[in-house]
């Protein structure tokens, strides 16, 4: 986990959408998030079409040898302090394509993971506990290191 998480992590995360070539039922429920009925932006966060303004790729969908590069270079484009949040079984472990001949897992077998929300798909409010989740587990990590604004 990152030592210093910045102020906008904080108050007002900045998320983008990576599809990895799932089934697009997590992606359904990710913008299902995001409507008024759920309303993700009530904690500040943001859908945004660029990583180079993102402070968290949720990615759905298995890790393919197509997309471990794509998918690496988009997490390379995006400020630091960055993370990544795995959305789906497929995200976690492949889930129902996990024997296909180019799977190599989950997500996490390319970048990082700082949080998994679990489900085939995940219902919106479960994405939203997860989202949650992760910007109180770095405010609590922020505050054990000594670091505040």
């Amino acid at each position: 986990m990152k030592k210093l998480v910045g102020w906008a992590v904080r108050k007002s995360p900045w998320i983008i959408h990576f599809n990895a070539g799932g089934c697009n039922g997590c992606d359904i429920e990710i913008l299902d998030a995001l409507t008024p009925r759920f309303d993700l932006e009530r904690f500040g966060v943001l859908l945004k079409g660029t990583p180079r303004h993102a402070d968290i790729i949720v990615c759905t969908g298995p890790a393919n040898e197509q997309i471990a590069s794509r998918l690496k270079r988009i997490y390379d484009q995006m400020p630091g302090p960055k993370f990544v949040v795995a959305c789906g079984s497929c995200a976690i472990s492949g889930g129902a394509f996990r024997k296909c001949y180019n799977i190599s897992g989950g997500i996490d077998k390319i970048l990082p993971v700082a949080a998994y929300i679990p489900g085939c798909p995940p219902r919106p409010d479960a994405i939203i506990q997860g989202v949650y989740a992760l910007i109180e587990k770095l405010k609590q990590e922020e505050e054990k290191n000594g670091k505040k604004d």
